[in-house]
């Protein structure tokens, strides 16, 4: 287990440093606009900067350019509207959605 557990640490290092330099560069992933791959990737890497204990254990803290498109990524009204979607806990849950007016149940007009 031991050896799972370093692999992929290293791995997941890996891959934050490869992005880290990339975005030391570039607003985004493909450049300075925002792409779908931004939006494919948010979450694997970006959404873990906010509270996730991988951000402890893989020290996010050291890689400040994925932080900041982290927080591009996070204040685009598309990902606030991801983060809801069939959310079951916590602030702003939306067990189901029906409509688009559903969003404006969970999330603040200012806040779209």
């Amino acid at each position: 287990l031991k050896y799972a557990i370093d692999r992929y640490t290293m791995e997941a290092k890996r891959q934050l440093d490869v992005l880290d330099r990339h975005l030391g560069e570039h607003q985004f992933l493909c450049g300075d606009s925002v792409t779908i791959a931004d939006f494919a990737c948010w979450p694997w890497y970006g959404e873990s900067v906010y509270g996730d204990k991988a951000s402890e254990f893989l020290q996010y803290d050291s890689y400040a350019n994925v932080a900041a498109w982290s927080g591009r990524m996070k204040v685009l009204p598309p990902v606030k509207r991801g983060r809801v979607v069939n959310k079951t806990w916590g602030d702003n849950a939306m067990k189901e959605r029906h409509s688009a007016s559903d969003f404006d149940e969970v999330i603040p007009k200012d806040a779209k």
